[in-house]
């Protein structure tokens, strides 16, 4: 019974798979290959996805090397920017008035434009990995701190009034009735964080690295070597599809409880 329960439910996931991401895929390489054929561009405009493969095949080398320093950025970007953000939120929980002094330079560092704060800190922690991973956790720190805070805040008021009725003290009240009754904004928090992930990353290289995606197709991109940057492209959505399901699996795990009577990612 146990077996056939799985078999169910490995069916189940493998046909949720191929409805939400092979054959959206498919449909995508499909018109792409129409528009080529019917419109001929210019290989360097738009190349086709048969040039795009043959540019994988020659520089699989150097964009899976690429790959690996764009995918650990992200991955240390998020889960730094999730520490700090849930940090963060948990303290102006607890002191109340560290909000008011907190959320305004939060508010202001996201409205600043990204290409305007990444020389900065290629400037002071250098073309490394340090530099992407700050500018990662930057990107991702806001969305993580405004849903839990969010979160947190917006407890029930009966629940509030039943704690204080039987003397819960306040952090009582937040460890049984606030964080629990958070989780489902945190696990929005995390799925949007890891959406936004790969954008700190490439535009941190684009701005100054020594290796990764970004810095690949900035030098395809003087070359006119299109179809090396369509290919660096792909290995960048496969990294950032691969961390969002990976987020929302784990999520799903460590929160079954929560709701979810919409579609699913994947």
């Amino acid at each position: 019974m146990s077996s056939r329960l799985s078999l169910a439910r490995a069916g189940a996931a493998l046909g949720r798979l191929a409805t939400t991401l092979v054959l959206p895929l498919l449909a995508l390489v499909a018109t792409w290959w129409a528009v080529v054929l019917i419109f001929a561009p210019p290989p360097f405009l738009l190349p086709g996805p048969d040039r795009v493969a043959l540019a994988f095949v020659r520089h699989a080398g150097s964009l899976l090397s690429d790959g690996a320093v764009t995918g650990a950025e992200m991955v240390l970007g998020l889960l730094a920017g999730v520490v700090f953000g849930v940090g963060a939120a948990i303290v102006m929980t607890l002191v109340p008035w560290t909000a008011r002094l907190v959320m305004p330079a939060i508010v202001i560092v996201q409205s600043l434009p990204v290409f305007a704060i990444a020389p900065v800190l290629v400037l002071w922690f250098g073309f490394g990995l340090a530099s992407k991973i700050v500018m990662a956790t930057l990107i991702i720190f806001f969305p993580v701190t405004a849903s839990l805070h969010d979160g947190l805040s917006r407890l029930d008021p009966g629940l509030v009034d039943l704690a204080r009725l039987h003397r819960a003290s306040r952090l009582d009240t937040f460890r049984f009735l606030r964080l629990p009754a958070a989780v489902p904004a945190l696990v929005s928090g995390l799925r949007m964080a890891a959406t936004v992930a790969p954008i700190g990353a490439v535009i941190g290289e684009w701005v100054g690295a020594s290796q990764g995606l970004g810095l690949l197709m900035m030098h395809a991109n003087a070359r006119l070597q299109t179809d090396v940057m369509f290919a660096a492209l792909v290995v960048l959505a496969v990294l950032a599809v691969g961390l969002r399901a990976l987020v929302e699996h784990l999520t799903r795990r460590w929160a079954p409880w929560v709701p979810e009577t919409g579609p699913a990612f994947l």
